[in-house]
């Protein structure tokens, strides 16, 4: 096999891998998306799925692709790395997302798969950086204003939902404390059904973006894509963007059922009122955020939701000791897909030079 071959086999190969990444995503974060309307006996769980899954892939009609544009180009400087190891960090970085979301799938924890893989991405090229030039470092190979506003959020889009959520749980008591609670659950019930669809249009819209952004990436590595003025990312391709929406929607209608008892029931039992608010408020979040191109945690993003949901309940509601072990899991989460991918583009580069030698 000629070069050029190889290298194009390669570039197969890791959209492959991309668009497995996305439904692990999808997967991993089926509990964000229906865990309230399940844990409320609103829809079954089959049903929940699939209704999730239908508006994962339809958000591309709804939002465009401020989010991969962050992700493939405003977070690594890949024109950094020598080009012909370039797709070896983006499968590195993959591999090293992937691995900790089945880890942590593994042990019920609803950890973010946004940051999982821009963790990922930053220790693999931080290593091919390293390796490739000689230095201790990572001022030339990360972009700081797309960590700022990334890194941020990680504190600001649950602090959101939550107190989003504690505003709209608020606001219905007060509204609605003269109904009986048997006309309260009924109203409810079906709103849920909308606001479980607003957060999941949200979750697609924001998070299958960011393998579009990879894949993108990949495709302008591999030379099948021309990079922009001053080595900006290109414009997403279509059949990209329809790949990405395909490939979340069906690892949603799979579910990760392991998390989903966490999120539905561990946190903060929930009544159809809590789940709608904590859905509308989640879903609020999501959409400023993918609106204005910043790649969010839809975990963190719903999970502080909930906690908001159940704290205008009572404090004692909220389950914290649950909650303490869940941020734990999410500070850990880059820090551990980055040595994960760093590990991983290693063991590529030696297998490479076996190839060589």
């Amino acid at each position: 096999m000629d070069t050029q071959s190889a290298a194009f086999s390669l570039v197969v190969f890791i959209i492959f891998v991309a668009l497995v990444f996305d439904y692990v995503n999808g997967f991993h974060d089926a509990a964000n998306s229906i865990a309230t309307v399940v844990a409320t006996r609103v829809l079954s769980p089959g049903v929940a799925v699939a209704w999730a899954a239908f508006f994962n892939f339809i958000a591309f009609l709804v939002f465009g692709t401020s989010v991969a544009k962050t992700i493939g180009g405003g977070m690594v400087d890949i024109n950094e790395i020598e080009p012909a190891f370039r797709l070896y960090v983006l499968l590195a970085g993959l591999a090293g997302a992937i691995f900790w979301n089945l880890i942590t799938w593994y042990l019920g924890l609803p950890t973010s798969s946004s940051h999982a893989l821009v963790g990922g991405y930053a220790g693999g090229a931080i290593t091919a950086y390293i390796i490739g030039k000689g230095v201790y470092g990572v001022e030339g190979v990360l972009i700081a204003a797309g960590w700022i506003k990334t890194l941020s959020f990680i504190i600001l889009s649950p602090l959101i939902g939550m107190l989003l959520g504690y505003f709209f749980m608020v606001s219905v008591y007060w509204i609605f404390y003269r109904v009986t609670v048997s006309k309260v659950d009924r109203v409810f019930r079906v709103g849920q059904l909308f606001s479980a669809a607003a957060f999941s249009l949200g979750h697609g819209g924001n998070d299958a973006q960011k393998t579009m952004g990879i894949i993108t990436a990949v495709l302008a590595a591999g030379g099948l894509l021309q990079y922009g003025e001053g080595g900006s990312l290109p414009p997403v391709p279509f059949w990209v963007i329809l790949a990405a929406h395909a490939a979340i929607g069906l690892g949603t209608l799979s579910g990760g059922w392991r998390i989903v008892k966490t999120m539905g029931t561990r946190i903060s039992k929930l009544q159809p009122v809590g789940g709608f608010c904590a859905e509308t408020a989640g879903a609020m979040t999501l959409f400023g955020a993918t609106v204005t191109g910043i790649p969010v945690s839809t975990t963190h993003t719903i999970t502080g939701s909930i906690v908001g949901v159940g704290s205008a309940r009572r404090f004692s509601a909220v389950k914290w000791g649950v909650a303490t072990t869940i941020v734990w899991a999410w500070v850990l989460t880059i820090p551990m897909a980055a040595i994960l991918a760093s590990l991983t583009y290693v063991l590529i580069l030696g297998l490479h030079w076996v190839a060589v030698i």
